[in-house]
Order: structure tokens, then sequence, then C-alpha cells
């Protein structure tokens, strides 16, 4: 059973109110649950949150939601509890509430990342990049990875680093891909992370899944040409409207 998990919080510090948002006149977490309800893999869907606003918001368009602690540090620790009322979950995937264009068919790329590659613990997905300006933007996070598609290190900054050549000529010269951030995780794996303290270089870049690789986890990364576009303050909603 595969196991679909949209956290949805409430309180964020730069867009309060975010999951409610509208576009189009329809709410960005109605248009992540519509999307994701049509990925093939995914045999349960339930949006978890820590607001009665959110959770009655989303019963109201006949979705499925829980209300989980308001005490959560992050999306995966509130994964991490909605799976424990779906025993017979052995995969767990986190669609994250603020990608309202995501498609079906890159969560079901994602479950199959995962369910292929049978020594990794979590999967992810990456796109390439072609844009300087996306490249060199520190809320895109880029991802490096091997031969075999194992997750070396992820970051703010552009890496690998080009050395002696100007930084606006890197995509001429090296690949780069950016992170798209949703996860699959095997069930043990997305219990055992929740109890994980956060690492030091999980501190400087504030990306949690370093601290998964610190704890020697590995991640597979399935590659899409899919974009996919995140929302994290109010200036990226109006930019759809421009």
């Amino acid at each position: 059973m595969i196991l679909g998990v949209i956290p949805a919080r409430f309180a964020s510090t730069r867009f309060p109110g975010k999951p409610l948002a509208l576009i189009n006149g329809v709410s960005m977490i109605q248009r992540v649950y519509t999307q994701s309800l049509q990925a093939k893999l995914v045999t349960e869907l339930v949006v978890a949150t820590d607001d009665n606003r959110i959770l009655q918001h989303v019963l109201g368009f006949g979705g499925r939601a829980m209300l989980t602690s308001p005490d959560h540090p992050s999306g995966t620790d509130r994964c991490a509890e909605v799976a424990c009322h779906f025993p017979g979950a052995d995969v767990i995937l986190n669609i994250q509430g603020d990608e309202p264009f995501i498609q079906p068919g890159q969560i079901d790329l994602l479950a199959n990342t995962l369910l292929e590659s049978a020594d990794f613990d979590i999967a992810t997905l990456a796109k390439q990049i072609h844009d300087p300006d996306e490249l060199h933007n520190p809320n895109v996070v880029k991802v490096l990875f091997s031969k075999k598609r194992a997750a070396i290190y992820f970051s703010r900054h552009a890496i690998p680093y080009c050395r002696g050549r100007q930084p606006e000529t890197w995509l001429a010269h090296a690949q780069y891909f950016k992170h798209i951030g949703l996860y699959a995780f095997r069930r043990g794996t997305l219990l055992n992370v929740a109890d994980l303290p956060p690492s030091l270089v999980e501190k400087a870049e504030s990306l949690e899944q370093l601290r998964w690789l610190d704890n020697g986890l590995q991640i597979a990364v399935g590659i899409t040409t899919l974009e996919s576009k995140g929302i994290d303050t109010p200036e990226d909603l109006a930019g759809l409207a421009g």
C-alpha cells in the first residue's frame, strides 16, 4: 500500500495561511490534492494539518484530512504521525502542500523510483537546470548525485563549483539539477528519521534532507523533465498572475 500525505501548515513564517491561498479561485491545497488524487500508484491520500481551518476546508471539497500535532518541526514529522494510523502502508509519499502544479506523473515516478531501488531508504526527484538565474538562486535547492542516481549532497549553492570560470557560464561546462521537494519513504525509515536530531550541515543550509545523508541513509534520485513550481511567498503567488 502506498500512502500519499500532503503536509499543510497554516502558520508559515513567510506566507501565513498559504494552503488556503487562492489561485484562479481554487485553494492551493485543493489544487495539490486534486493533482495527487490522479496519481495511479497512490492507494490512500490524506492532508496532514495542524489547523482546523485547513481541515474543514479539505473536508468541504470532499478530501480526506487529519489533524496532527502543532509541535511538529517539519512536514516529515507530520507524515510520520499520519503513517502511524495506516499500518498497512509500506511506502509513504511526502507530497508538498505548496506545489499546486505538481503532475500526477511526477508522483508516480517518485513512487516507482523507490520501489525499483531496493538498496535505498528514501527517493526524491530532480530536474535539469537550464536557466542561469535559477542556478544561482538560493531558494532553488540543487542536488548532486552519483551515476547510480544516489544523492551525494543538496545545497542552496550551485554544485559543482566550476573553478576558473565565471558563474554565468557554468551551465555550459557542467550539468546541474534542481531538487523537487517530494519524498518517498519506506515505512521504517520514515518512523526512524522523525527521531533523528538536526545535524550541523542541515542547520547551515536549512535543508532537512542533509540530516538523512549525515546519518547514512541512501536517497535515490528520479529524473523528471516536467516543470514544478513551489509557492514560498506571497510574491511567488502574485507572479503567477504577472
